[in-house]
Formats: structure tokens, sequence, C-alpha cells
């Protein structure tokens, strides 16, 4: 029996809003022992962040916790050792979205693109990323966006080049629709205070949108996720409970309409605290110890 057929089985049927706890956990331990599309994965341990050297042996580490559970990994950056994910996630028999991260600061991003280049001309990427939520920050303008995105495309013509964004990030800037080969829209009910029973309707229209915007090309869910712990966001309540249903929510959907979903994320990381508040820190699969936290 093939593993999506038994993917399928653990959900079908199951009525996520009325079932107990254990059956809620016993259903993620299914669905994840038949391997989710991808997840956006991080090798930060305690203390460590964004600017933090991360060593090959680390990652080695932290990508073996998680990689029989995914097909996919998401990287964000090819700097300060993070060009190292993808070679590592190949050497686990794992396929690779790679990312290079870009901001206001013109001279890293210079060794960002290089280095995704370079990452991708060794074979190790099957799909790229040039910068992650720059539009919805402001980091850069429209222009210089696609100025990045058309020399990587140049530099690699047969590798599928995206970007990724907030979803309607691609009907408001359509020229950067239109550079990119596919959409690789980050979709997130919760930060848009969603209540949990209506968040997996309110996210296929997310995914619609994008596929309007998009005028035929593939679309990609970059990130979508839940915390379980945390301040509430409007409506979004962040509970044990909840998080493990829009997982089990997401993923039945994606099964029942083939979408690729990368989830968010791989571990719990404390230093999003500081950006994204007390919900920042909880929104891994697994805890910052490396423990899967729903089973």
């Amino acid at each position: 029996m093939s593993s999506k057929y038994n993917k399928r089985m653990s959900l079908a049927g199951m009525n996520v809003g009325h079932s107990s706890r254990k059956e809620l956990q016993s259903a993620v331990t299914k669905v994840l022992d038949n391997q989710i599309h991808g997840i956006s994965f991080s090798p930060y341990i305690e203390g460590q962040g964004p600017g933090t050297i991360i060593t090959e042996a680390q990652i080695k580490e932290r990508m073996a916790v998680i990689s029989q559970n995914i097909k996919w990994i998401r990287s964000f950056s090819c700097t300060d050792g993070n060009e190292n994910i993808p070679k590592i996630a190949k050497q686990q028999g794992l396929k690779t979205l790679v990312g290079a991260w870009l901001d206001d600061d013109l001279e890293n991003n210079e060794k960002e693109i290089n280095n995704l280049i370079e990452v991708a001309k060794q074979g190790y990427a099957d799909i790229v990323a040039v910068g992650n939520e720059v539009l919805l920050r402001e980091d850069l303008t429209e222009a210089q966006l696609i100025a990045y995105i058309n020399r990587v495309k140049e530099a690699l013509p047969d590798i599928e080049v995206g970007y990724v964004d907030a979803y309607y990030e691609f009907e408001v800037h359509p020229n950067v629709t239109d550079a990119c080969d596919l959409i690789l829209a980050n979709c997130y009910p919760f930060w848009e205070g969603c209540a949990l029973e209506y968040s997996i309707l309110y996210m296929k229209d997310m995914y619609r949108r994008a596929i309007k915007a998009g005028n035929g090309k593939k679309v990609i869910i970059t990130e979508t996720g839940w915390p379980n712990e945390g301040p509430e966001e409007w409506g979004a309540v962040p509970s044990y409970e909840n998080a493990i249903k829009y997982f089990l929510g997401t993923y039945q959907w994606a099964e029942e309409e083939d979408i690729d979903v990368f989830y968010f994320s791989s571990f719990d990381e404390v230093w999003k605290v500081e950006d994204e508040g007390g919900v920042g820190a909880h929104w891994g699969l697994w805890d910052k110890s490396g423990n899967l936290k729903y089973v």
C-alpha cells in the first residue's frame, strides 16, 4: 500500500473538531510517519539567531531529527553557514527549496545572491527563492527585487526561480509576479486573526487568490502554521489542541487537492520573540530540544 494512500486513510472521515487529544496526537503521528511535503527549516539552537555562524555538524544534527518525516527542506539564507543546508539535505535524501535572504543591506545581499547561485550550480537546489517578505517589510523597492530575480534566472536557466511573500503581495505587485517562474506564497490565517474553526477555509481563499494572481503559474504554500502558546491574535487563539487541529486540517486539504505545503516551522526558536512577541517561540512541530511536540 502506498504512503500516499496510507496518509489519505489516516485522515479520511476524521472529525478533527470533535476528536480527543489522544486521537489528534495519533493522527499527527500517522501524517508525519507518511511524510509531509516540506518544512521551513532553521538550524538555530537556544542562544542562537540570525548572525550566528552555523557549523555543518549542527545542521546535520538538527536535520537528522526531522528528515524521516518530510520530503523537502526550505532554507532561508545562503550566508553564515546556512549555505551548507542544501548540501546536507541532499545527503539525507531530501529535496530543497533554497532561499537567499534579502533586506536593505545591499552588501550582504550580494553575498546571499552569489552564494545562492553557487549552491544551485553545484546541484543542491531544486527550487530557489530570491528573498523572503522583502516587499512586506518594505526593505527593497519592486524594481530592486525584480533585478535580483532576473539576475538569478539568467544565472540558473534550468532551475525554477521564485520569490516568497504574503499571498496578497502577488496581487498588488504584478510585475514581481510576472518575473517569477512560480508563486511562493506565505498563508497565515493566524496572523490575520482568523478563528481556528474558519482557518482552513480562509487559507483556501488565500491560496486561490495567489492562483488567480499567478495567472496559471504553480503556487506553493511556503509557510503556514499555528502556535501552541502565546497571546491571542484577535480571534486566533494559540493552544496545543488548536495547533494540532490546524496542522491536520492543513494536510487533509493538501492531500485532497494535491497542494505543496511547507509547514512553519521545524523547531521552536526563542530568538523570534523579539520580532513576533510571545507567540514567536512556539511555531515548531518540534520543541527547541528536538522533541516532537504533538505526540
